[in-house]
């Protein structure tokens, strides 16, 4: 009777492209979010691109850190190396579970650690009269220039996100309590919130809406050249657009359109507004979220550094006696009192010391107490050398 022949012991240590393929399919395909996925398939081709380059190198733990520290020689923010890293661990796990990878070694490349963020970034805001000039250089009579008012009265008047104003339906625009509002508007991970429009807003959005003739389906469309309105919407990259430009004709530049929803947090709280309202407005899980795009940690409008002025004395310097000549007359009077003080305090006490000598003098019959001994004399002599 043959004995049975043990399982080989195979744990794959390198994955070839078809591997990295069918594991990042799976990843994309875990994703929910659109944006997700987005971000995730250019992380992981990035990855995928430099691991090839190298030849026939192990997916493993060191692996992963040597590609760390190159995304780090890359000058990359660390939210954004730590967003590449995320997808490389998810990459292998999902190597994983499909047998394409050892699960030791999928352990230890989940243990590596990101980049920590040392210090803030600080956001960039618009104030109000910069706003308002922005808006005002965007008005114009054509259907395109109507389309983009409108868009940037969102931005700023809503606080939006690029990706919900694109997907922003004619349906989502309802009355609460007597006001207008984008009622149950799924955000940034699936949260949902009310955003109360402004009537400034709304104004916009419905010249907007008459002119294009826009009745359901998205609320923004794509305008030829020729100004006709066609297909069902506009992309992110539209919205990108229509902010740059018009940013650019009222003198701004590298302005996002994440930049104008921090414009409306800040200008919401420099008028009044409540920090727990702001933080329903803009649909944040955490007040921190909040605070930092009001940039309550650190107040560039008003510095602390401004408290304070350091000026030079002018008219001393006409006078032709600056401040160094002054300084200099000062420290030469201090000098010369010092050295009276001294010499007033060296006779003090040699008075002092010629009193305490003849003081011990001992009272012989055939010495004369006014006259110092010939010890006495010499140690006078001393202290005044010394003196």
């Amino acid at each position: 009777m043959g004995h049975k022949r043990a399982k080989a012991n195979y744990r794959r240590i390198v994955l070839r492209l078809p591997d990295l393929d069918h594991s990042k399919m799976a990843v994309l395909n875990s994703l929910t979010s659109p944006a997700s996925r987005r971000v995730y398939k250019y992380a992981i081709e990035k990855f995928v691109a430099w691991y090839c380059s190298e030849p026939r190198i192990a997916f493993n733990r060191i692996v992963v850190v040597r590609y760390r520290i190159h995304l780090e020689s890359l000058c990359l923010a660390a939210n954004t190396i730590n967003q590449h890293l995320a997808a490389v661990r998810r990459l292998a796990h999902e190597a994983a579970d499909a047998g394409l990878l050892s699960p030791d070694l999928a352990a230890g490349i989940a243990r590596v650690k990101g980049v920590k963020q040392l210090g803030q970034r600080s956001g960039n805001w618009l104030t109000q009269d910069q706003s308002s000039d922005v808006l005002r250089r965007s008005r114009g009579e054509s259907l395109r220039a109507k389309r983009d008012y409108a868009m940037l009265a969102m931005l700023f008047g809503c606080g939006l996100r690029r990706s919900e104003l694109a997907g922003l339906e004619m349906d989502d625009i309802q009355t609460r309590q007597g006001h207008w509002a984008i009622v149950d508007l799924i955000g940034k991970g699936g949260h949902v919130r009310t955003v109360p429009i402004p009537h400034w807003t709304k104004q916009a959005l419905d010249e907007w809406v008459s002119a294009a003739g826009v009745t359901k389906g998205r609320v923004f469309r794509a305008v030829a050249r020729g100004g006709k309105v066609w297909g069902s919407g506009i992309s992110e990259n539209v919205v990108w657009y229509v902010v740059r430009s018009c940013c650019q004709r009222a003198g701004l530049e590298h302005i996002a359109p994440h930049d104008l929803r921090r414009t409306c947090a800040k200008l919401c709280h420099t008028n009044g507004g409540e920090l727990e309202q702001i933080q329903f407005l803009l649909g944040h899980a955490s007040v921190l979220t909040t605070e930092r795009y009001l940039g309550c940690k650190q107040n560039l409008g008003h510095p602390v550094n401004d408290l304070f002025d350091l000026k030079t004395n002018v008219q001393a310097q006409e006078n032709g006696a600056g401040p160094a000549t002054s300084q200099a007359t000062a420290v030469k009077a201090a000098s010369a009192e010092e050295a009276g003080c001294r010499q007033e305090d060296g006779g003090d006490l040699r008075k002092a010391a010629s009193d305490a000598v003849r003081g011990k003098e001992p009272h012989a019959g055939h010495q004369d107490q006014s006259e110092p001994s010939e010890t006495n004399s010499r140690l006078l002599a001393e202290w005044d050398g010394a003196a």
